[in-house]
């Protein structure tokens, strides 16, 4: 697989393993902690046992094959998100694509937190909501892939249920989904790493 503008390492198609048990608890569970050691995230909340959560943890990190995962859009810049899976150097990169555009921008990375530049509510879900031909294409798993950018600290009042709905949807329990939404909003809410001055990759568009 070739990105233009990321040529880091060996990029492979990463949608497939979106359904597969324990992507979303490997993909998100570290994103729901409060920092005190209470009531510490499991794969459960997820859906996931523990077992696949480790069995995929090998899939999704080897550093042979760097998962891919596109989410381009009907209308306006998509994402895609690699798992940069570089012996000492292992991170998440997140990329915004234009249309027409020659090469993809890295604005953010995952490294025990995010570093960079993120998104604003709103346009997470519209990166969600208008999918293209080409990568994932389920507006839920859409949101929970480009969740980690969140960059907003005044998201709308509906967004915990949106997202607790496209956790249930990924396999989340529905009992607790409310919950685990909450947690994460909560959690990329009050990272420390927000500027207020900071003005969107996509402001310009």
């Amino acid at each position: 697989m070739l990105i233009k503008g990321y040529d880091n390492g060996p990029l492979v198609a990463g949608e497939s393993l979106l359904a597969r048990p324990g992507f979303w608890s490997n993909y998100l569970m570290a994103m729901c902690g409060d920092g005190a050691g209470v009531d510490h995230p499991i794969p459960d909340w997820f859906g996931d046992d523990g077992a696949d959560t480790d069995a995929l943890s090998e899939v999704l990190f080897d550093p042979e094959r760097w998962p891919v995962f596109r989410l381009p859009t009907a209308h306006g810049p998509g994402a895609v998100v690699v798992y940069r899976n570089l012996p000492g150097d292992y991170g998440i990169d997140y990329l915004l694509t234009h249309p027409g555009g020659s090469h993809a921008q890295r604005i953010a990375s995952w490294e025990g937190d995010l570093v960079g530049t993120g998104l604003t509510w709103l346009e997470l879900v519209r990166i969600a909501d208008y999918p293209a031909a080409d990568g994932a294409e389920d507006p839920a798993a859409r949101l929970l892939l480009v969740l980690p950018l969140l960059d907003d600290l005044d998201v709308p009042e509906a967004a915990p249920a949106r997202l607790s709905a496209a956790l249930a949807e990924a396999g989340a329990p529905q009992d607790s989904a409310l919950n685990t939404a909450e947690r994460l909003l909560t959690h990329l809410m009050r990272r420390p790493w927000h500027d207020p001055t900071w003005a969107s990759p996509l402001s310009a568009n």
